[in-house]
Formats: structure tokens, C-alpha cells, sequence
């Protein structure tokens, strides 16, 4: 969800209301992710009046992605504080920047990389898509979904490839391969159906920090940089 300015917004896919059969989700999880987007969005609308701010919150099994751009750190901070105070949100992932938004153009280019990086995944046939969620920010695509380790490791090798991608942030929920087959198996294939507030038992969840305080590694053989939440 999108906030640009004072009343010129525009809304993401949340908006289009269908939950996923085969997202590792519960579906009560992806209601409430819903929800937290449209209520950050609302938030944000009441609280900043500002031309000079642009702000997208991402969430996914209740982890909200704050990104966008501010005019200073006092901003910033509200901004995830608003978001933290949210109901059913787990923590908040900071990637606020500080500095004027990009131009239209810039927003078109991050549009069309996802649009790549979705793409990479279904061509690799060993990444399970429609598992995780891809979002650009200034040529940062940012991943995030409940995988294993080795579908992370793969899904970021993939991403940071495409032509285009500056850097990649992991912002996934990692689950041991036991666990992704235990969902498999109570799933069969359609929705979890577990109660909403359950995340995956063995799921490590992410911190609030932002990203810029995790170490950093350049992926092999790309011009991307590789940053773990964790």
C-alpha cells in the first residue's frame, strides 16, 4: 500500500482481495496482512500532510515492510511507530529512506524488475513462486515469504542475477525442511487453515531493525548486494 504526498495515492495489490490457495499462509494470516496495509495506509494519510513524503507498507504473516522516502529522521521514526502500533503486526522492517522520492520513471523501472524477478522464478522451476513476495524500491527488491533455507538461497541467487537489480534484501521467514513438509501434509496442496495468530512454529522470526545494520555480501558474480534480515 502506497501513500505519496497528501492525496495523491495508489493502492497495491492488497486491494484485489483474493487469498492464495497455495500461499504458505494461514488464511486468516493473509486477511490480517490485508488489513494491516489498508490501516498503515490510513494512518499515514491522517498523520503526515507533507508533499515531501512517500511511504509503502508491505506485510506479509503480519512482518510489515516500511519503505518509501522522508524528509528527516523524526518522519522516519513515526512512520514505523505508527506501523508498530497496528494490530496483529509482529515487527517492523525499517527501510525508510531520508531524502526526496524518485521520479515516475524510477517508480516504473522498480515495476518492471519485479515484474523480471517473478519472472526468473517461474523460469527456474525449482523456486516455488507464488510462495514469496517480491517488492522494488530504487532498484532494491526486497524478498519475503515462509521458505526453507535452501528456497532462500535460491530464490536470492535468482533475484540478485536479473539485470537491473542493484541489491537484494532477505527478508524471509526460514523454516527447517521438516516443517515445510509438515505444512505440505496438513495442507494437501489448498489453504492452511490453522488459527489466524499461529505462525509457523519453527519460523525464525525477522527483527525491527532496519537493514542497513546487517552485514552485507556482494552475490556471486552479479553487481548485487545480498543483505539477510534476521
Amino acid at each position: 500500500m502506497l501513500l505519496t504526498g497528501c492525496f495523491p495515492v495508489v493502492a497495491t495489490g492488497m486491494v484485489a482481495g483474493a487469498l492464495s490457495i497455495s500461499d504458505r499462509r494461514t488464511t486468516g494470516a493473509q486477511t490480517e496482512d490485508q488489513a494491516i496495509e489498508l490501516k498503515a495506509f490510513n494512518r499515514f494519510r491522517e498523520q503526515f500532510k507533507s508533499e515531501q513524503i512517500s511511504l509503502t507498507v508491505t506485510s506479509f504473516n503480519r512482518i510489515a515492510l516500511l519503505t518509501g522516502y522522508v524528509p528527516n529522521e523524526q518522519a522516519r521514526t513515526e512512520a514505523a511507530k505508527l506501523v508498530q502500533s497496528i494490530d496483529n503486526v509482529r515487527s517492523v522492517i525499517n527501510e525508510v529512506a531520508i531524502g526526496p522520492a524518485p521520479s515516475v520513471r524510477a517508480f516504473g523501472v522498480d515495476t518492471v524488475l519485479t515484474a523480471r524477478v517473478k519472472a526468473s522464478f517461474l523460469e527456474a522451476k525449482d523456486v516455488q513462486a507464488n510462495v514469496i513476495k517480491v517488492y522494488t524500491d530504487a532498484s532494491t527488491v526486497y524478498l519475503m515469504g515462509v521458505v526453507t533455507e535452501r528456497e532462500a538461497k535460491r530464490a536470492t541467487d535468482i533475484a540478485s542475477r536479473v539485470t537491473g537489480v542493484r541489491r537484494v534484501i532477505r527478508a524471509f521467514e526460514v523454516i527447517s525442511e521438516e516443517e515445510l513438509a509438515r505444512i505440505q501434509l496438513q495442507t494437501g496442496g489448498a489453504r492452511n487453515t490453522a488459527p489466524v495468530s499461529a505462525p509457523p512454529p519453527s519460523a525464525r522470526p525477522l527483527s525491527a531493525s532496519p537493514a542497513a545494520s546487517s552485514p552485507a555480501a556482494p552475490a556471486a558474480e552479479t553487481g548485487a548486494v545480498v543483505t539477510p534480515i534476521r
